[in-house]
This record gives structure tokens, sequence and C-alpha cells, in this order.
């Protein structure tokens, strides 16, 4: 039996490594065979799973953040793998993990991992590429990007929210044409969210209502209005109480496209977005990953 391992040790603290042993010897201990494989810049995810035979693999452990289990997540599904995921929390937000009532330390995760217990995930995807937990646009989205990963590693979530408030000071509306079933939309915003998850930039109560297995994806969009009523907006975010304000447009739906033509980027679970128009669909129960029972 065997297991893939892949792991960042770019990602969050960088203490990753230091659990490699454990892990080894639990599931060693259950008669697992672990393959590393060490994520770096130049590492080639996409032709690593071209090269390993699928069907001699049981399970996949990834450690990292929520940018790590994005480009896996893309490297599996392309090549065709349909292994149940076990996910070590190792990033700076780790906002895709947050849906999964995880344990706190590495030896109970890796108790839980050596099981056969799962949930099935959906996973959205925005023109071919899959997104785990939030395609975003507009000011604000790519703070993760512009993040200095030496600060990130340093300060952790908290060097989010400093470069946040450095973006603010420039920010500014764009104007997109937002088409579903169920809602029309075309007028000038500061950023919209397609949330799977809850958690977005490690506040965990972005899409209170998000369930990760319902079919559907959260529509959030903020819409223009005076800049003190944003903030007030923002601060409502912290409890979940955001989605009711009346400068805020929330929908639900399975399918949307979203059209802009004002110089702005995209951003796909903390990496760098695709370009317009987006085509936005969830995919309903594509991901099996491991938790508890």
């Amino acid at each position: 039996m065997k297991v893939l391992l892949i792991y960042n040790p770019n990602s969050g603290n960088r203490t990753f490594k230091n659990y490699l042993d454990i892990i080894l010897d639990r599931f060693q201990a259950k008669g697992y065979l672990v393959t590393l494989w060490r994520v770096a810049e130049c590492c080639d995810l996409p032709a690593l799973f071209q090269k390993i035979d699928r069907t001699e693999y049981e399970r996949v452990l990834i450690a990292g953040g929520d940018g790590t289990i994005h480009q896996v997540v893309n490297s599996l599904l392309d090549n065709g793998f349909d292994l149940p995921i076990g996910i070590y929390p190792a990033g700076t937000a780790n906002d895709f993990a947050h849906n999964f009532d995880l344990p706190a330390g590495v030896e109970e995760m890796t108790e839980l991992y050596t099981g056969e217990r799962f949930v099935y995930s959906d996973v959205g995807m925005a023109n071919g590429e899959y997104f785990i937990n939030v395609a975003s646009l507009g000011c604000l989205t790519d703070v993760s990007q512009k993040t200095d990963p030496r600060v990130k590693n340093s300060f952790g979530i908290f060097s989010y929210y400093l470069k946040g408030l450095e973006e603010f000071q420039k920010i500014r509306t764009i104007r997109v044409r937002v088409k579903s079933e169920e809602y029309l939309f075309d007028d000038e915003i500061y950023f919209m969210l397609v949330m799977n998850g809850k958690s977005a930039g490690g506040f965990k109560k972005v899409s209170p209502q998000s369930e990760i297995s319902d079919g559907l994806l959260e529509v959030i969009i903020f819409k223009k209005c005076p800049v003190l009523e944003l903030m007030n907006v923002l601060t409502k975010i912290l409890k979940g109480q955001h989605t009711k304000n009346p400068n805020v447009l929330y929908f639900r739906t399975a399918k949307l496209t979203v059209e802009c033509e004002d110089e702005t980027g995209t951003d796909l679970d903390g990496e760098q977005g695709v370009p317009f128009p987006l085509e936005i669909e969830v995919v309903p129960k594509r991901l099996k990953i491991l938790r508890q029972g």
C-alpha cells in the first residue's frame, strides 16, 4: 500500500518538515509505504502525476496552504486521479481546511489519515481551472499574491491584514456584468467573491452559509458605496453579518458568467487567476477529503 505525501517546505512558518518522521512512523506502522514529494519553485506537479501509476496509491496527503492545495488538486484532477485526500494545514490562512473540523495536532491528523472515513467536497471551476475555496476579483482580492513571502512567514495571517490596509488606500471600483439563472447584475463594485468554502483570508465567516458539498457556490458582491460605509461592511465580516447589508449582493448559484472591461486581476485560492470573461461553475462532490466521522 502506498501513500503520496506532497509538502511545501516554504508554507506558513516552515516547520512542517519537523513532523515528517512522525508521519512516516505512523503510516509505516500501518503497513503503508510513503512516497515524499517536495514542492519547490521548479517543481512540475503535472509532470509528476503523468509519471506515477495512479493504481499504486491509496491516498494523497497535502501539506501546505491553500495555494499548495490548489496546485495539487488541479494536477490530480487534470490527470484523472480520484483518491482520498488528507490535508495538513501548514499555510498562512488555511481557509479550505476550516471546512473539515480537523484535529489540531499532526499526530492526531496522521492517525485520522490512516483511516477510511472521508467526506465528499465540491470544487469550483473557472475557465477550466479548478479552485477549492474561492474565486475572486477586484480590489483587495489579490492581497495574498502581493504579500512578501518573508513577511508572511514571520507574521502569519497578520501579514495579510497589514497588506490589506495598505491596499485599502488605493481602493477603486470596477464595472462588472454578472449573469446567472438566479441573478443579473451590471454595475460598479469594489470586489466580488465566489465561495465554495466559508473562510477567506483568515476570516472564518466570509460565507457563513456555505456548505462544502451542496452543489452550489455562494456569490458575494461588494457594491459601490461611500468608503465609510464599505468600512462598516468589512467590520461586519468578523461576525458573518455582512451578507444582509444593502451594499452587499449575496446569492447562491451553480453557474455564472462574469464580464469586466476594466483593468483588474482575478484570484483563485490566493493564486493568480484566469482572464475575463469568467465562466464559473461548481463541480459537485469532486474530491474525497479524509476527515473525522
